[in-house]
């Protein structure tokens, strides 16, 4: 029977992972239950719904790196692609751009944030084996 301290302190680093994951899906239900049906419509909601989802995946990343002797990092280069096109999108109107630019802007943006998060997701399960 285990004692009374590795039970705590593996109950620990769990306690944040659901309470960091229970804030990230408030943010995405304050974004859902605020916002128009139209505005589903918009490529910018759908860089919001990504980049909320590849914030989860980074916590996610945070706090496995704190119970393992080989931390696994991100790959900085396609997080920073991400947040460019992101950031591109949503000034599309500033920036003259297309609307087929823009559209393009956000899948790129939401591509590199499913490719980042694969690769992070992929790293987790490697490394449970």
């Amino acid at each position: 029977m285990p004692d009374a301290t590795s039970t705590n302190a593996g109950t620990k680093p769990r306690r944040w992972t659901v309470i960091s994951a229970g804030i990230l899906c408030g943010l995405l239900a304050l974004v859902v239950i605020y916002t128009n049906s139209r505005a589903f419509h918009s490529p910018l909601a759908v860089v919001v719904v990504a980049a909320i989802g590849m914030a989860a995946v980074l916590a996610q990343l945070r706090f496995y790196n704190r119970e393992v002797a080989e931390p696994v990092h991100a790959p900085t280069w396609l997080n920073i692609v991400g947040i460019l096109c992101a950031i591109a999108a949503l000034f599309a109107d500033v920036l003259h751009l297309s609307s087929v630019l823009a559209h393009t802007m956000v899948l790129a943006a939401v591509l590199s944030f499913a490719i980042s998060s694969t690769m992070i997701l992929h790293a987790f399960r490697k490394r449970a084996k």
